[in-house]
C-alpha cells in the first residue's frame, strides 16, 4: 500500500463534533500521507451537508457504502460510544484498518472482541488515546527513562472532568447516563491514564470508590433538570507493576483551582505536568521539575524535537501526530500508533477500578 492513503470519516457534525474538530485539520495538514475521502452519517442527507461544510470528499449513503469504497483504506469511527462497534465491526469485516477514536468499546468485552477481530483480520486497529502522542507526555516518559526522578517512588494525579459538573448542553446529554459508555470514568481519565502507564508502567492493583453526587443537572439551552447516573467523583488507589503507590481522584466540574497536576516523586528529584483541565487529550500541557541540590520545581520548556511541525492548535495536534505514527506502521511493519490490544489494558483497568469501587475490595487488573 502507498500513500496518500485514503480515509473514509464516520460521524462528523460541522461546527462541534470532534471529528469536525481535530481530525479534519489533522488529515489537511498531511496531504502527502493522507486523503480525505468522504464522510458518512446516519443520512445521505446528513453527510452531504457535512461534505459541504468540511469542502472536501464525497457524501456515502450509510457506512456500508463507505466500507465497500475502493479508494478507502483506513475507516475513522467518530460516532457517539455506543455506536463504535457496530461500525468497527462493518470496516473490520471489509479488510479496512480502522482508527477508532476512545473509548473503543462501550465496556471491556466490546473493546475485547474488536481487538480479536483486527487480530483475525489482520488490519490495523489504531485506538485514539492521543493523549500518548503529546510532546509533553513524549518528553516526560524520556525524562523518567532516563533517570531524571531516580527511581520512582509514588505519583499523584488529580483531574476536573469538566463536564459532568452542574450543567450540561443538549450535544453531550448522552453522557449523564453510565450506560453509554461515555463518561469521566472512560473519557478524560482513560486518555489521561493511558498517557501516564507509558510514563510510569501499567498498573497492578486497586482500590477505589466511584461515586454520582449529583444525581440532577441543568440542561443550558432549556433549563430542564436530566438525571445523571456517571460518576462525578473517582478517587482511585493503585499500585504499579513497580511496587510504587500511584493516588488519583478526578472530580467533574469546571476547577476554580486545580485542572490537572500529575507529580511525580522519586529518590532524586520530582517533575510535575500541570493544564487548565482533565483532558490531557488536547489540552496544553506544561512540565516543571527539579533535582538534586534543587529546593523548588522550576518549568521545563518542551524541546522543539517533541513538537510536530503541522500548524495545528491543540485539539488536532495530538491527533495528527497519531495518524503520523499510524501511516509509518502500515508502511514499515512497526506497531508506534496506540492498538485496540492497547486499549483493552485502558478498558481493563476501568473495569478493575468499577468491580473495587462496587465490591470494597482490592482488585488486581489482570484478574478482571
Amino acid at each position: 500500500m502507498t500513500s496518500p492513503f485514503g480515509i473514509g470519516l464516520v460521524g462528523i457534525q460541522p461546527g462541534r463534533s470532534w471529528g469536525h474538530l481535530a481530525h479534519v485539520p489533522a488529515i489537511a495538514a498531511l496531504p502527502d500521507t493522507f486523503r480525505l475521502i468522504g464522510v458518512a452519517n446516519t443520512s445521505l442527507e446528513s453527510a452531504t451537508a457535512a461534505v459541504e461544510a468540511i469542502g472536501v470528499g464525497r457524501p456515502f449513503a450509510d457506512v456500508d457504502a463507505l466500507v465497500e469504497a475502493a479508494d478507502v483504506d483506513i475507516v475513522t469511527v467518530c460516532v457517539k460510544v455506543p455506536h463504535h462497534m457496530e461500525v468497527v465491526r462493518k470496516a473490520i469485516a471489509a479488510g479496512k484498518h480502522v482508527y477508532c477514536e476512545w473509548p473503543i468499546g462501550n465496556g471491556l468485552a466490546e473493546a475485547r472482541e474488536m481487538a480479536a477481530l483486527a487480530q483475525d483480520r489482520g488490519v490495523l486497529a489504531v485506538a485514539g488515546t492521543q493523549a500518548r502522542m503529546a510532546p509533553a507526555f513524549r518528553y516526560l516518559r524520556d525524562l523518567v527513562a532516563d533517570g531524571y526522578v531516580g527511581d520512582v517512588l509514588s505519583a499523584t494525579l488529580v483531574g476536573s472532568g469538566m463536564s459532568w459538573g452542574g450543567g450540561t448542553e443538549i450535544p453531550n446529554a448522552y453522557t449523564l447516563d453510565v450506560r453509554n459508555g461515555a463518561h469521566m470514568l472512560t473519557i478524560p481519565f482513560g486518555h489521561t491514564l493511558s498517557a501516564v502507564a507509558d510514563v510510569l508502567g501499567p498498573v497492578a492493583s486497586v482500590s477505589a470508590l466511584v461515586k454520582t453526587m449529583r444525581p440532577q443537572v441543568t440542561v443550558a439551552e432549556t433549563g430542564a433538570l436530566l438525571p445523571m447516573t456517571s460518576p462525578d467523583q473517582v478517587l482511585v488507589a493503585a499500585e504499579l507493576e513497580s511496587g510504587a503507590p500511584l493516588s488519583i481522584h478526578y472530580r467533574g466540574g469546571m476547577p476554580r483551582g486545580t485542572g490537572l497536576l500529575l507529580e511525580i516523586n522519586g529518590t532524586e528529584g520530582d517533575l510535575q505536568v500541570t493544564a487548565i483541565g482533565g483532558h490531557a487529550q488536547f489540552l496544553e500541557l506544561a512540565i516543571s521539575g527539579g533535582q538534586g541540590e534543587q529546593a523548588t520545581i522550576t518549568p521545563m520548556p518542551i524541546p522543539p524535537s517533541y513538537r510536530a511541525t503541522l500548524g495545528l492548535d491543540s485539539y488536532a495536534q495530538n491527533v495528527g501526530q497519531l495518524y503520523q505514527a499510524m501511516a509509518s506502521d502500515l508502511h514499515n511493519g512497526t506497531r508506534s500508533a496506540p492498538t485496540f490490544a492497547e486499549a483493552v489494558r485502558t478498558h481493563q483497568l476501568i473495569a478493575a477500578i468499577e468491580k473495587a469501587s462496587s465490591s470494597g475490595r482490592r482488585v488486581a487488573v489482570a484478574d478482571v
